[in-house]
């Protein structure tokens, strides 16, 4: 089973609408591990401001600007020894700066499941959208 930890700081949704669903949230947590055989694992799905989500950047990535997703994975392609599920790491969304928080969020996870769409010709955005066509809303 996918556990999904849903955070929301205080101010994340203040220019935009409210956060999906639990349920919804975790349904595309689920579809997007699946797509690399994880059904045991665990992660969180945070929702941040525009001044958190740029603080992150610019120390993970050195743009110290605001972005729409970052991930952060923890066991990368396998799990780690003697955990019982995987630690698949977590999501920051910034919904200030991203048009679809469900693509997001299929995003984010998919990176966390080790897909790479900076070098992988295409393969991960594909997949990503016929994800979001087959998810219900």
């Amino acid at each position: 089973m996918i556990e999904v930890d849903v955070l929301t700081a205080p101010g994340a949704f203040a220019e935009r609408r409210s956060a999906p669903a639990t349920k919804e949230i975790l349904h595309l947590c689920t579809i997007a591990a699946a797509t690399a055989g994880i059904d045991d694992a665990h992660l969180a799905v945070e929702f941040v401001d525009q001044r958190r989500i740029a603080e992150l950047n610019a120390r993970h990535r050195d743009k110290p600007v605001p972005t729409d997703v970052l991930s952060f994975p923890i066991d990368g392609a396998q799990p780690l020894p003697g955990l019982p599920a995987r630690e698949l790491g977590d999501v920051v969304i910034c919904p200030a700066h991203t048009a679809d928080l469900r693509e997001a969020i299929v995003h984010g996870v998919l990176h966390l499941v080790g897909f790479d769409h900076e070098t992988d010709d295409g393969q991960m955005l594909t997949l990503q959208r016929q994800l979001l066509a087959r998810a219900p809303r």
